[in-house]
């Protein structure tokens, strides 16, 4: 689904089905007459006026196909959630614990879904392009519920244990490299909803310095939210206080034996050099898309290091 849905944005294709029909909407267009009534309908927007002027009927079934699949991907989601749900809960075999956890499972994907619509919508209106805040929402809302997923289906039938105090401080580095990532994560949510990874294709210097002349105008904030060159100037440089944070830990954990500090080690330095080779090649969808493949398994990773310090069967040391 996350794979799919970096293909649909990369291709420009997310704004190319503009009603949103949860049940006869699971249909395609059948035959020419309805894939010319799809096609008037996408003229009407703004990606069409503006940027999409010259398509023809072969063109738009190219994106159209994407956005489809996607959507199609999430509906089978949900009923891969729900079918065996229901079947386990009259079963009766689905502990009180679980059941809360499987309940905030779905209800984080529903959220899911509804973002996606609404990213979708803002990009139906004057401009032909999704508000990079929905984008950035749409983006770590899925990953969180990947990683939520991964968390408990780790957990299930595991003790929980009491870490020793000794050993604490590496759980609470592995929560503050979590909130990194996460920032990371949506930032990079921002160069792609802003399509800033098209500019300043240098590395590590932008525009032949530090950062570009008038990055912070209007203001530092404004820029490190909304500017190309702001989004981009933090989404690089933070990346590499995230690699230094996670050489830190894994020197650190070392010492202790800590397991899973290789896979950590190893997802941030392949997650850095694809950054830079999606940067430097200005996104070509290859790219792009190992790019949001390697944020989501460097999540995990963290993740995974952190399940240690929670549960019986990732022993700490040995």
């Amino acid at each position: 689904m996350v794979l799919v849905g970096g293909i649909t944005r990369l291709t420009h294709s997310g704004l190319s089905m503009v009603d949103w029909k949860l049940v006869a909407g699971s249909v395609p267009p059948m035959n020419d007459a309805e894939w010319n009534e799809a096609f008037e309908k996408y003229k009407a927007y703004p990606e069409y006026k503006e940027l999409n002027f010259n398509f023809t009927l072969s063109d738009f079934k190219s994106i159209f196909w994407w956005e489809y699949i996607h959507r199609m991907i999430g509906r089978l989601l949900g009923l891969v959630f729900v079918v065996p749900y229901l079947y386990f809960a009259v079963k009766g075999v689905i502990n009180k614990s679980l059941n809360r956890k499987l309940i905030f499972m779905f209800a984080l994907g529903a959220f899911q879904a509804f973002l996606g619509w609404f990213m979708v919508k803002s990009g139906l209106k004057d401009e032909p392009a999704v508000s990079h805040f929905r984008l950035a929402a749409h983006l770590i809302t899925a990953f969180l519920t990947c990683g939520y997923i991964f968390w408990v289906a780790q957990s299930l039938g595991q003790k929980k244990i009491r870490v020793a105090s000794s050993l604490k401080t590496f759980q609470k580095y592995g929560v503050i490299l979590l909130v990194m990532v996460i920032v990371q994560i949506i930032w990079g949510a921002f160069v792609a909803g802003l399509k800033a990874g098209g500019a300043y294709n240098t590395w590590p210097l932008m525009d032949g310095g530090f950062y570009p002349t008038g990055m912070a105008e209007p203001s530092l904030l404004q820029a490190l939210l909304n500017g190309i060159a702001g989004v981009q100037f933090f989404h690089r440089y933070f990346a590499i206080i995230v690699l230094i944070t996670t050489i830190w830990l894994w020197f650190r954990a070392k010492s202790q034996n800590i397991k899973h500090r290789n896979l950590l080690l190893l997802a941030v330095l392949i997650q850095f050099v694809l950054g830079i080779f999606t940067l430097v090649y200005a996104v070509p969808i290859v790219l792009g898309i190992l790019h949001q493949l390697g944020a989501f398994i460097l999540l995990l990773s963290v993740i995974q290091f952190l399940l240690q310090f929670r549960f019986k069967n990732e022993s700490i040391n040995g």
